[in-house]
């Protein structure tokens, strides 16, 4: 009787379970993203990308989608967000209508800065089919990674970093669902200046190359998202050859933060990578996933940063041109992150002791002089300027910038993104209502919500190049890129760090003038990962030499040769490591354009 009495129980309660409903909605894929933009920069921290309106004070258009039901009935609704600002409570108000009705609750002025779900009441859905929109209330950064309906009761949906990956995995149904890109001679994760170089030069030695990047546009830091301008000399190499790719990508000088957009080519530089034959282009695409044999990479997977929908791309040789070091962090590849210390490295310009400082990330803005007068609200919620510090300026420049070991600029990205919004609109707000004579036309332009960031892991390579190598000119007998850039390191600015002690946001330095070096190629390749290539401001260099390898036209460069070592590891089945130690002299040939490089695409 009692074994009956608890089969019957455990029946009801399976038919109950599998009476439960989610519908689970990640934001990113909406179908109509209206004025909201998708940020996926901290993906490697809340495993999602997610909207945010950026109105730069203005209330953004509806973000729509349409939700489908699998039967009518009730429903509680949680609304994964968060409270960027809560000075007590921040400026980043939402509301989620369903069919055009309002909830009840504002999102984004909770108090917490900490991802969270929050409840947002119970509906009754009496139709499989609702529009749903993401109303934005202030055009101050509100943001919203996910939305659950579930009929489930006294469900609360996890928020744990593994739990929510989890149940986002499985509502998104992607386990076992990667889709297969193919097989590549050459991967490159990262279509800044440095991996779209990689990518061009490969495929012009004939290397079939999958160039992938996490946002819709290449150039990185100088497309229109973050607007820095090209920097590092082309024409005074020691093998001119080096830099012709370089000069494709470079689309003039239009400085940094320029207000116009179009100033930085991401039309040129797709349109140069669409019309090369052996490369296949994935946009928005963020690498998440290694997967190894021994010490080699075999594949990578990126999750598409709108759909959710996984990737693997198969290739012989992989080049990490992301600026993290994402894909060598992923691999298991030797890294440094800081400063190392005058002890270790021998370097006068070292630090005494070793620490997590770092080059910090910029976000740039830019204003325009306007036919009539315009406001712009008080921002108690952010930094507060004031007549004895303000920053009296129409346009940004390199100096806006957060991090200097404050923030870690991987997994505080947002928080340092953030922190430098709060600079901009406090200043901003200053200007706007007390310098009005000067600022009462001007009107925010643009204002960057993708960070430009500096300094974050270098990968370690056979060689780690220092101060010395730079300063003495030493000449390496694998020495390849010819490195221009004054050793830049930059510091809090000392005013500003007066008055903003710990939360500094705008940056000074001192140029060190170098004569023209090499970079060797050991600084190219992973030292323990043997089929990985880097180019880009993650090579291997100390803290104090990468003040100056980390400029946008000698990553270019590192680049290019990237594509010629790859062309020699698939023609002699060899690695990188193995270019170095027996095919070097051919490596410099073809570096030197000399006609006894034997190329045969």
């Amino acid at each position: 009787m009692k074994t009956t009495i608890r089969l019957i129980v455990l029946l009801l309660l399976a038919l109950r379970v599998g009476a439960q409903d989610h519908v689970f909605i990640e934001t990113e894929s909406f179908e109509n993203k209206g004025g909201w933009v998708i940020d996926q920069q901290s993906f490697v921290v809340i495993g999602s990308s997610y909207l945010m309106a950026h109105g730069m004070g203005r209330p953004v258009k509806d973000a729509t989608t349409t939700v489908r039901f699998p039967k009518k009935g009730k429903y509680q609704i949680w609304v994964r967000t968060k409270d960027w600002a809560p000075f007590p409570k921040g400026p980043g108000k939402f509301q989620v209508a369903l069919n055009g009705k309002p909830l009840n609750t504002v999102f984004g002025e909770s108090g917490s800065d900490t991802w969270k779900w929050y409840y947002g009441g119970e509906t009754d859905i009496q139709s499989e089919q609702v529009t749903m929109a993401l109303h934005d209330l202030t055009g101050f950064n509100g943001r919203c990674d996910a939305i659950l309906f579930t009929n489930a009761p006294k469900f609360t949906p996890p928020d744990g970093a593994e739990a929510l990956t989890a149940f986002r995995n499985k509502q998104l149904n992607l386990t076992g669902k990667t889709a297969d890109a193919g097989q590549f001679d050459l991967v490159v994760v990262g279509g800044g200046i440095a991996g779209t170089c990689a990518a061009i030069s490969a495929a012009r030695l004939g290397l079939k190359v999958a160039l992938i990047q996490d946002r819709p546009v290449l150039g990185g830091n100088n497309s229109s998202e973050i607007r820095v301008h090209l920097r590092g000399d082309v024409d005074k190499n020691h093998y001119p050859k080096l830099g012709r790719i370089v000069r494709e990508m470079d689309n003039g000088d239009p400085g940094n933060g320029h207000p116009e957009g179009k100033e930085y080519g991401d039309e040129r530089k797709i349109a140069i990578v669409k019309g090369e034959r052996n490369i296949t282009l994935f946009l928005n695409t963020h690498v998440h996933k290694v997967e190894k044999e021994g010490d080699r990479i075999v594949a990578v997977v990126g999750r598409d940063i709108a759909t959710n929908a996984e990737t693997r791309f198969r290739g012989t040789y992989f080049s990490d041109c992301t600026g993290d070091g994402t894909v060598g962090h992923l691999a298991g590849a030797q890294y440094r992150f800081g400063r190392e210390s005058k002890a270790e490295t021998g370097e006068s310009l070292a630090s005494e002791k070793a620490d997590d400082f770092t080059l910090g990330t910029s976000n740039l803005w830019a204003s325009l002089e306007r036919d009539t007068v315009s406001s712009f609200p008080e921002t108690p919620w952010a930094i507060q300027f004031s007549d004895e510090y303000h920053i009296d300026e129409a346009r940004a420049d390199w100096q806006w910038e957060t991090g200097f070991g404050n923030f870690n600029t991987i997994t505080d990205a947002e928080k340092i993104r953030d922190h430098n919004l709060r600079a901009i609109f406090g200043n901003w707000s200053y200007l706007k209502n007390n310098k009005t004579a000067k600022y009462g036309k001007r009107e925010l332009a643009w204002v960057a919500y993708i960070g430009g960031k500096r300094e974050s892991r270098r990968l370690i390579g056979d060689h780690i190049l220092n101060q010395m190598d730079i300063q003495e000119g030493k000449q390496h007998p694998d020495g390849t890129v010819t490195a221009t850039w004054t050793i830049d390191l930059h510091f809090p600015d000392e005013r500003n760090k007066k008055y903003f002690e710990g939360q500094e946001f705008f940056a000074g330095t001192k140029h060190i003038k170098v004569a023209p070096y090499t970079i060797p190629y050991r600084c190219l390749y992973s030292k323990n990962i043997s089929n990985l290539f880097m180019a880009g401001r993650n090579i291997s260099t100390t803290h104090v030499a990468f003040g100056s390898t980390r400029v946008m036209r000698t990553c270019g460069m590192m680049g290019e040769v990237v594509g010629m070592a790859a062309y020699l590891s698939k023609k002699h089945n060899t690695t990188p490591r193995g270019v170095y130690q027996t095919h070097l002299s051919e490596l410099m040939a073809i570096i030197k354009d000399e006609p006894t490089a034997s190329i045969k695409p």
